[in-house]
């Protein structure tokens, strides 16, 4: 059966995604702070740069594996309602889904070059509050079952 499988691979997918979106928010926005004016566009540049690099493949890994999980319970998912399992399973996926609009906006603004660092530092953090709830709705998935 795949489902074991893709269940360890998104697993996985998730906390290499949370944990770059924990490092950027909370190590990284700290740290560069105590670099020189002239310094901090540079390493700014490198680290966004290599973290598009790993996180696109990262985030295709975890909305793919996370689609073949879903289709193992498109019974529940048929029915939203009808258990705690389904309505916290749909709200994991709303919430995956408005992480996806995140980064459309974020694009938008990238490219309309309406970035600041306060809308990608805002961004970033709401991504990683996204993050966690669908962690938290994944364990409590199970706990009303």
């Amino acid at each position: 059966m795949v489902y074991p499988y893709l269940l360890i691979i998104h697993l996985l997918a998730a906390i290499a995604f949370i944990g770059s979106l924990f490092f950027e928010v909370f190590i990284w926005y700290a740290a560069r702070g105590q670099l020189s004016a002239t310094a901090r566009p540079a390493a700014d540049q490198a680290i966004a740069s290599r973290s598009r690099k790993v996180l696109h493949g990262v985030v295709l890994v975890l909305y793919g594996a996370g689609i073949g999980l879903a289709w193992h319970h498109r019974g529940a998912l048929s029915q939203p309602l009808a258990s705690s399992f389904a309505s916290l399973l749909s709200l994991k996926i709303v919430l995956a889904l408005s992480i996806i609009g995140h980064y459309l906006l974020l694009a938008y603004w990238l490219q309309r070059g309406r970035l600041s660092e306060g809308r990608a530092r805002w961004i970033r953090c709401s991504i990683l509050g996204h993050m966690l709830l669908i962690v938290i709705l994944a364990k409590a998935m199970f706990y009303g079952h």
